[in-house]
C-alpha cells in the first residue's frame, strides 16, 4: 500500500521544485537610484555632516572604495545618516574584535572579476583565439558601517565634522587642477568642453557665486575632457544636444565630478537646471538597468586619469577594477 504524502512532504517537494529567484544586483542598485532621483535627490551628493574626515567610503583598512561601490555606499549614507566612512564585512568586524549589533541591516557592495574558459571548459561560449572565452561577473556581498558595530578599535569612532576652511580646500583644488594638462579658456558666461578644439571654456571666477562652485564646475568639465579620443575615447553615441548619448555623458560627468569633490573636499552640486537633468537620467536608468554601473566605471577611469597627472601618482591598472565597471 502506497503511503499518502503528508502536508509537510508536499510543501518540501514544492519548495524543491520552485525555482530560486536570483538576486539582480543591477536592478537593485538602479531601483535605489531611481527612487532617490524621483524625489529630487542625487544620491551621490553628500551632506557635510557625513564627512567624518573623508567624503569617500573606506574599507576597514582605510582603502577607498571605487566605482559603483562609491555610489552605492553614498546612497546608504544618505538614506541612513551615517557619519563614519568605514565599512566592513561581518567577518572583518569579528577579526577586529567587534560585533555587528543584533538587528542591524547591512548594505550591498559588489566585487568584479572575470573567468577564463578554454574550449573544453565552455565549448559553446568561446569567442576568443583558440576557443578561449572570458566571462565577466559581479558578485554582491554585504558590508556594515562601523556605527553599526560594537567593540571596534578607537580609530573607527568618527564624529560629525565640518569641512576645513574654504581657502585651504580651494588651494588644494587649484593645485590639483593645475597639474592637469587641459587647455582652459576663461571667458564668456557658459561652461563647456568642446571636443573639436579640445578645450574647456569657463566663465571668469567672479561670475560664480563662490570659488567652490567654480571648482566643482571645472571638475565636471574636466571629466568631459577625459573623453577625447587621445585620452579615454569615451563615446555614448551622442549626436545632438539633449539626446540619450548626451544624457549618458552628463551622468558620467556628474559622477566623476562628485568623485573629484570627495577627493578634494568640495560640494559636487553645480548644475542649475536640476530638474531637467534628473528627468533625462531617469529615462536612461529606466531603459537600461546596467547603465549606472557602466557610468560609474567610466567616471572612475576618468578620475584615475586625472589623478595620474598629480605628483607621485602611479597610473591605474587598466586591467584592474575600474576596467571592470565596478571596482569593489
Amino acid at each position: 500500500m502506497t503511503k499518502a504524502p503528508t502536508s509537510k512532504s508536499r510543501k518540501t517537494a514544492a519548495a524543491k521544485a520552485a525555482p530560486t529567484e536570483r538576486f539582480d544586483i543591477h536592478q537593485h542598485v538602479t531601483d535605489q537610484i531611481i527612487k532617490a532621483l524621483e524625489v529630487g535627490t542625487k544620491p551621490w551628493e553628500q551632506p557635510w555632516r557625513s564627512a567624518g574626515g573623508s567624503l569617500r567610503p573606506l574599507r576597514y583598512n582605510g582603502e577607498p572604495y571605487r566605482g559603483i561601490n562609491v555610489v552605492m555606499l553614498w546612497g546608504a549614507i544618505q538614506e541612513r545618516g551615517f557619519v563614519s566612512p568605514y565599512w566592513m564585512t561581518f567577518q572583518q568586524a569579528l577579526e577586529l574584535g567587534g560585533s555587528v549589533r543584533k538587528g542591524e541591516r547591512g548594505s550591498k557592495v559588489v566585487k568584479a572579476g572575470q573567468s577564463v574558459f578554454g574550449d573544453q571548459d565552455a565549448p559553446d561560449q568561446s569567442d576568443g583565439e583558440d576557443g578561449v572565452s572570458v566571462r565577466r561577473w559581479l558578485k554582491a556581498y554585504t558590508v556594515f558601517n562601523s556605527e553599526q558595530i560594537d567593540g571596534l578599535p578607537e580609530r573607527y569612532s568618527v564624529k560629525a565634522a565640518e569641512p576645513g576652511p574654504l581657502p585651504e580646500r580651494i588651494a588644494a583644488a587649484d593645485a590639483f587642477f593645475a597639474n592637469i594638462p587641459a587647455k582652459v579658456i576663461n571667458t564668456g558666461d557658459r561652461a563647456f568642453y568642446r571636443i573639436s578644439t579640445d578645450d574647456i571654456h569657463m566663465p571668469p571666477l567672479e561670475l560664480f557665486s563662490d570659488a567652490e562652485h567654480h571648482a566643482a564646475t571645472l571638475a565636471h568639465e574636466l571629466i568631459h575632457w577625459t573623453r577625447h579620443p587621445d585620452r579615454l575615447d569615451r563615446d555614448f553615441g551622442r549626436k545632438a544636444f539633449g539626446d540619450e548619448g548626451y544624457a549618458k555623458e552628463e551622468c558620467c560627468a556628474e559622477l566623476g565630478a562628485a568623485f573629484v569633490g570627495a577627493i578634494l573636499g568640495l560640494r559636487p552640486s553645480h548644475i542649475e537646471d536640476h530638474a531637467a537633468y534628473i528627468g533625462s537620467w531617469l529615462k536612461v536608468l529606466k531603459d537600461d538597468k546596467r547603465f549606472i554601473f557602466t557610468a560609474a566605471g567610466h567616471a572612475q577611469r576618468a578620475i584615475d586619469l586625472l589623478e595620474s597627472y598629480q605628483p607621485g601618482a602611479a597610473l591605474a591598472d587598466a586591467d584592474g577594477a575600474s576596467a571592470q565597471e565596478a571596482a569593489a
